[in-house]
């Protein structure tokens, strides 16, 4: 059956403090730590973001810059800066980044404080997540596949978008919020972390066998 959504009228356990329908609930499902998730992925993912937004100002500036992350030919933002994936929508993709990250640490700060949204704010924040999440997956096989070089800012972006989709999915099924088999929310509630790590892996993978272990400095 479809897990039960959870409502703020819950009462608190008297053994911890915690409302009794949360303590069910992984860390990262709860308010706090859904924050916490939150917060802390998206200052990570706005601080490369703005990065590349100043290395970017720069090289502009001076064409013979050469960037933080330009590491070797395989790790060179300044390459990727300059190529019309990285203005996918006629303005730097770097905007959007701004704008969504900005979006999230408004949520987290927001539920630190005590606030609590819908249900469908909390689908339409996953289906943004899922949003960015498939443009990524599509910088990424540009960067791997047509470009053949990678921004390292750029894969901290994708790696902090990786875990929140993951982790908010999660959050989302054990909550009720996405209404799913008991089965299912069970193994978002085991799995999500392995799912990620798993991601990673595949990522990593795909860049070494398309470009090679150059990537890592090995010859």
């Amino acid at each position: 059956m479809p897990a039960t959504p959870l409502t703020d009228d819950v009462r608190l356990s008297p053994a911890d403090d915690v409302p009794a329908e949360e303590a069910r609930l992984t860390w990262y499902a709860r308010p706090a730590g859904t924050a916490a998730l939150l917060l802390i992925t998206s200052l990570v993912a706005l601080t490369a973001t703005i990065i590349i937004i100043v290395e970017r100002a720069l090289l502009t500036a001076d064409p013979t810059h050469r960037t933080s992350c330009d590491l070797n030919p395989w790790v060179s933002c300044g390459q990727v800066m300059q190529s019309w994936q990285a203005h996918t929508f006629g303005f730097p993709n770097t905007y959007i980044g701004v704008v969504a990250f900005s979006v999230l640490i408004t949520v987290a700060v927001s539920l630190l404080a005590g606030a609590r949204f819908a249900r469908w704010y909390w689908l339409l924040m996953n289906a943004g997540i899922l949003a960015g999440f498939a443009f990524c997956v599509w910088l990424w096989y540009s960067a791997v596949y047509s470009i053949g070089t990678l921004c390292l800012y750029c894969m901290i972006v994708w790696a902090m978008v990786i875990a929140q989709l993951v982790l908010v999915t999660s959050r989302n099924l054990q909550t009720g919020t996405l209404p799913a088999p008991a089965g299912l929310v069970r193994l978002a509630r085991e799995l999500a972390w392995p799912v990620i790590v798993l991601l990673y892996v595949l990522v990593f993978a795909s860049i070494l066998l398309e470009l090679g272990l150059g990537v890592i400095g090995i010859d």
